[in-house]
């Protein structure tokens, strides 16, 4: 055989027993892996089962009968009267009837202004089309004026204030957070006192009406009225100048009872045009339910003031000399030039104050001004940024 032919021989025969003695190897290891699987299997299949002691099994019995015998006699009674029953039959007592839409909404019954499928509701929805009062013309936002009081409110941090000004000649205005809703405190009155004269219009009552003071409308708070005898009886003229003047709050309650209580001053607001002021809660209402926006006061003023179609000429004259001797001259008033004329309603709960009414200064120049202002309780603060704030408007609006 050629050399070339021997050594390729030799060489295939080499690789090959490599080849065979590697899978005969590998062949014998994985079946004795695999022997040695099974035989551990068969090994787990024929252990004896241990089986528990019935010492052990008596024991878990009687927890077990334990647990079930205080679920059955504790737990499930407890759940079923106290939550499945009253899904059932939600009271043991059968004269005693339960609403849900009641206990959802507590004020409906007295605090509504329209009808949904027999249901009483209130709705925070304005007659905007068919509104009887009408909104105010703004022209121009006065840069000036409110960078001023701009300046002011960063020396102010802890007061939140909502300020709108409106120039009656020019209709240029001043917004700063005029649409954001603000508690109303006594500011309330006006929207209530013009009420009161629409419904004195309609014929519904007259301002020479008595109403007595029962403990029913004796209420705490500003006024003098609940210092007075019980049963002392006043006109409705008398109650609406200590309304005003005095901010009485027992005087408020008893004209908002006589023209058809929260409920009709609601609908009356909405029937304005206004969508943001309401009332939810008789006075005093310290925790500031009682709702309105300094744009929405401004445009009450202005309809009061000027609107013949809204108010007869006589209501209009009687509500601004009220307006004109209110009795709290320490806000917006402080602020005002000397001989200006400031007919006005301010109200206070503590944790809000505010002023609105509408400025004659000397010179014939008239604007509306409404400022309310968040601040920490009670704090002083509050006062000086409505006093500083009115004089820098004065200040703009006469030059």
């Amino acid at each position: 055989m050629p050399k070339l032919a021997r050594t390729y021989n030799s060489s295939y025969d080499f690789e090959y027993y490599e080849r065979s003695s590697y899978y005969r190897r590998d062949y014998q290891y994985q079946n004795q892996t695999s022997l040695g699987s099974a035989y551990a299997e068969l090994r787990e299949l024929n252990r004896p089962i241990k089986k528990k002691s019935k010492k052990k099994k008596l024991v878990q019995f009687f927890v077990a009968l334990f647990f079930f015998s205080i679920l059955s006699m504790f737990v499930l009674p407890y759940a079923f009267c106290h939550i499945t029953k009253a899904f059932v039959e939600p009271t043991p007592y059968k004269s005693v009837k339960a609403d849900l839409l009641d206990i959802s909404f507590p004020t409906n019954k007295y605090l509504s202004n329209s009808w949904v499928f027999g249901n009483r509701i209130f709705s925070y929805s304005a007659d905007e089309k068919n509104a009887a009062m009408v909104p105010l013309k703004e022209n121009v936002n006065m840069p000036v004026l409110k960078q001023e009081l701009m300046s002011l409110m960063e020396l102010y941090p802890s007061i939140q204030p909502a300020i709108y000004v409106w120039d009656y000649e020019t209709q240029n205005y001043v917004d700063i957070n005029a649409d954001k809703s603000y508690a109303t405190a006594s500011i309330i009155k006006i929207p209530v006192l013009i009420d009161v004269f629409k419904s004195i219009e309609a014929g519904q009552m007259s301002l020479e009406d008595k109403i007595p003071l029962t403990e029913y409308y004796r209420t705490e708070g500003s006024g003098s009225l609940q210092f007075r005898a019980r049963d002392s009886e006043y006109t409705i003229d008398e109650l609406a100048n200590r309304m005003i003047t005095e901010s009485d709050n027992s005087a408020t309650n008893m004209l908002m009872a006589k023209v058809g209580s929260m409920t009709d001053v609601n609908q009356a607001i909405r029937d304005w045009g206004l969508k943001n002021t309401f009332v939810q809660t008789w006075l005093p209402d310290l925790g500031g339910t009682n709702r309105t926006t300094a744009y929405e006061m401004a445009t009450m003023l202005y309809n009061i003031d000027e609107n013949d179609s809204f108010l007869s000429e006589e209501s209009r004259q009687r509500i601004l000399n009220y307006m004109g001797h209110v009795h709290n001259n320490r806000l917006i008033q402080a602020g005002l030039g000397a001989g200006a004329v400031f007919l006005h309603k301010t109200g206070d709960i503590g944790t809000m104050l505010g002023d609105a009414g509408i400025v004659i200064a000397p010179n014939g120049k008239k604007y509306l001004v409404v400022i309310l202002a968040n601040r920490p309780h009670n704090s002083p603060a509050g006062k000086e940024f409505i006093v500083n704030a009115s004089q820098i408007i004065y200040n703009y609006m006469v030059k």
